[in-house]
């Protein structure tokens, strides 16, 4: 499908408006043709003839027609801009549905910038093309057309002469097309590189002062900044090579028109008012190629654009969403069958191998290891972010396959490592997962996640606005709000993906106390570096390069003396002795 017939999915939803914008270009393009004819009569019937009485007449005609054309005119504008302003509308919901469609695949190797580069300047040149060269092209067309017929039926021999001309523009036109749609290709992906150059500075921020690598950054965006200039100034070489000639072809029409037309004159083979006229379509021929090249420039603009919007559209995800579908209550049984898992892009390094384990409704298990060995990306699979590359994931005995996603998902809460707080009150950051929790509720999930009483001391308690990222909340206190938002969806399966790292022992140890009572029914995972986040679980799994080295509870754990032992010693066995004396 071409990039015309793609877009004309989303601009037939206003094809009345379209039809009427198209039956206004024509109406404008007769309305064109009536004075440059009507000037022609005033010279050979008014001034030559001296029929005076034709004169007021006429400039009633010319002025009727100006004034009628000017509102023709603007109001096609008016038509297209209206439809280019809608078909961009449902471009970019479909654009950021499919932003919602897409798994963490997508995310992991697409950055930032590049997204946005798609959700505004793509859009935008699209936009552009709708509401403004789309029916510059159709009003070029149909003058030229209309310049030739009308001229011809003047005096052939002219406009022969003139058409004579127009092939050699129309073969820079293409060699200008040509050249410049790489360089609009290299002038988008600069774009995404210097968006997301800003972007990822944007977000350090305060790494970046921390560091005073503000020279550093400079330097960097100097250099991305320059690129995106070098690529434009590639652009207006081609410009500056072709658009010259053009234009000095298209004068060259007129030249052609007054030595031509002057010596038909002189000869008698053609009237004074004939040559008038003829010269007052002149720019219906003119306009058209002058502006060929400035078109040509839009209209790859819109070709480039539409590679990335239609990629980004016709993506699919790795874990496809499906249609919504009820159901059955989810209990909360885990199971682990010899799952292993391995990134796409490089299917030779397994993250997880061979893992198996089973965890029945409202029980806890503790999962332990280095950095790396594979603790998040197991908890990913049971929300079905990623699919195992072999074994398979069962919840409540059925593979997890089965399920639909959105569904299975609204029965799982997820605390992840990565604290996200959206620009917004604490409370409606508490309820993102459920949003017809009441005050009491949320306040009451507040307390169990131990972050009540640091948010009633907030200038307006839970309707304290959050900066972006929850910018201004100490990483202890993003965690007890992402936890609570977590608890207040009230999920069969809780994940907390280290969710007290950043708080003191103290704290940690009321949040654990809490919970308890909570997860009671349900399956709670539980990602942690101490040892003292998981001793109280059911199971403990201790990780090691993506495998389960050991497994068991705390007591049998301990009882091995292996791995788990180990780390044991380190964190709690010495203090735990000294305080046994």
């Amino acid at each position: 499908m071409g990039d015309l017939q793609w877009i004309w999915r989303y601009a037939k939803r206003d094809k009345r408006k379209v039809f009427l914008g198209l039956l206004f270009i024509l109406l404008n393009a007769g309305l064109v043709i009536v004075n440059p004819y009507v000037a022609g009569v005033i010279v050979d019937r008014v001034i030559y003839q001296g029929d005076a009485g034709l004169l007021l007449p006429i400039l009633a005609v010319m002025i009727g027609t100006t004034l009628l054309r000017t509102i023709v005119r603007y109001s096609y504008q008016i038509i297209w801009e209206q439809v280019g302003q809608d078909t961009i509308y449902a471009l970019r919901g479909d654009l950021y549905q499919k932003l919602q469609e897409l798994d963490f695949g997508f995310f992991n190797h697409t950055r930032v910038g590049d997204i946005m580069a798609r959700m505004t300047g793509d859009t935008d040149a699209i936009r552009h093309f709708v509401s403004w060269v789309s029916y510059n092209v159709l009003e070029c067309v149909i003058w030229f057309v209309s310049a030739i017929i009308v001229m011809g039926t003047i005096n052939l021999r002219l406009t022969l002469a003139l058409v004579a001309i127009t092939p050699f523009i129309f073969i820079l036109t293409n060699r200008m097309a040509r050249d410049a749609h790489p360089l609009f290709i290299e002038i988008r992906e600069s774009f995404s590189r210097l968006n997301s150059m800003v972007e990822e500075n944007i977000g350090g921020n305060r790494v970046v002062k921390a560091f005073a690598q503000e020279a550093f950054e400079i330097e960097k965006f100097n250099h991305f900044n320059a690129d995106f200039k070098q690529r434009n100034l590639d652009l207006a070489g081609v410009s500056r090579k072709y658009l010259p000639l053009l234009d000095g072809l298209a004068g060259s029409l007129g030249m052609t028109v007054l030595v031509l037309g002057g010596f038909l004159v002189i000869n008698s083979q053609m009237s004074l008012g004939e040559l008038v006229a003829f010269n007052g379509y002149l720019w219906m021929l003119n306009n058209p190629l002058r502006m060929s090249g400035w078109l040509i420039n839009d209209v790859q603009r819109f070709s480039a654009s539409c590679i990335k919007i239609r990629e980004m559209l016709n993506r699919k995800s790795e874990i496809p969403i499906g249609a919504a579908a009820d159901i059955q209550q989810i209990k909360g049984d885990v199971e682990f069958r010899h799952v292993s898992f391995a990134f796409p892009d490089d299917p030779e390094k397994e993250i997880l191998a061979d893992v198996s384990f089973t965890i029945k409704q409202g029980q806890t298990i503790g999962i332990l290891g280095e950095t790396g060995s594979g603790k998040s990306t197991l908890v990913n699979l049971v929300g079905r972010f990623y699919d195992p590359t072999a074994g398979t994931v069962l919840i409540d005995g059925k593979d997890i396959k089965t399920y639909p996603v959105r569904q299975l998902r609204e029965k799982i809460s997820m605390v992840m490592q990565d604290v996200f707080l959206f620009s917004n009150t604490i409370a409606e950051n508490i309820s993102f997962g459920n949003p017809y929790a009441d005050p009491e509720m949320i306040q009451q999930m507040a307390a169990i996640a131990d972050a009540d009483a640091f948010i009633h001391r907030m200038p307006e308690g839970y309707e304290t606005l959050v900066g972006e990222r929850g910018v201004g909340l100490s990483g202890g206190q993003k965690q007890r709000i992402s936890l609570a938002r977590a608890l207040t969806k009230d999920p069969a399966v809780l994940i907390l993906d280290d969710t007290t790292s950043a708080v003191d022992m103290e704290t940690e140890i009321k949040i654990q106390e809490k919970l308890t009572n909570l997860t009671q029914q349900k399956t709670t995972f539980i990602i942690a570096h101490r040892i003292s986040s998981v001793r109280k679980a059911d199971v403990i799994l201790m990780m090691e390069k993506g495998k389960i080295i050991e497994q068991g509870t705390h007591e049998e754990l301990i009882a091995k003396r292996g791995k788990y032992f180990e780390v044991y010693q380190r964190q709690l066995g010495g203090a735990e002795e000294n305080g046994s004396q």
